[in-house]
């Protein structure tokens, strides 16, 4: 198959409008649920980024701070607060968990960035991907000046 046939399929799963200006109208967003660390910085600035591109849009993806005293992981999908920290986690419309890269693209689609999700799924890419993800979710406590957090059980922050 190639490559153009490939960025074709992509775009049309992805419910692009247009392949020139790339914007994606994903009809089933309600429900998306992202779970994410709210003590990490390269994380919060995503979810900010995100929460602003889709602020005009009526079905929002509803993003989990996970390091929030209140947060209990029965409510989303049986994920615990451990669990969520090793890497990143989005339940979609049908609470089907998705982990890591994949769940990048279901996030993505949701708020309006499909095509993005695509090209992070194409043969050529995913591996790199996936790769460099892995070193990211391996690594992000120490690279973000929380060393005392490497095992993964950092202290919840209270609720303010």
């Amino acid at each position: 198959m190639t490559a153009q046939i490939l960025v074709r399929r992509c775009l049309s799963a992805a419910n692009v409008v247009s392949t020139r200006h790339l914007y994606c109208t994903h009809r089933k967003s309600a429900g998306v649920r992202a779970l994410y660390d709210g003590e990490c910085p390269i994380c919060v600035k995503e979810i900010q980024l995100l929460q602003f591109i889709q602020r005009n849009r009526s079905q929002k993806v509803e993003f989990v701070d996970i390091s929030l005293q209140g947060y209990d992981g029965v409510n989303y999908g049986g994920i615990s607060y451990d669990r969520a920290m090793e890497e990143m986690h989005v339940i979609d419309e049908n609470d089907q968990v998705h982990v890591g890269v994949p769940a990048f693209t279901v996030m993505y689609r949701a708020v309006g960035l499909g095509w993005m999700g695509c090209l992070m799924s194409l043969p050529l890419i995913r591996p790199l991907m996936d790769t460099g993800y892995a070193i990211f979710a391996r690594n992000r406590l120490r690279w973000t000046g929380r060393d005392e957090c490497t095992t993964g059980r950092c202290e919840k922050k209270k609720k303010e």
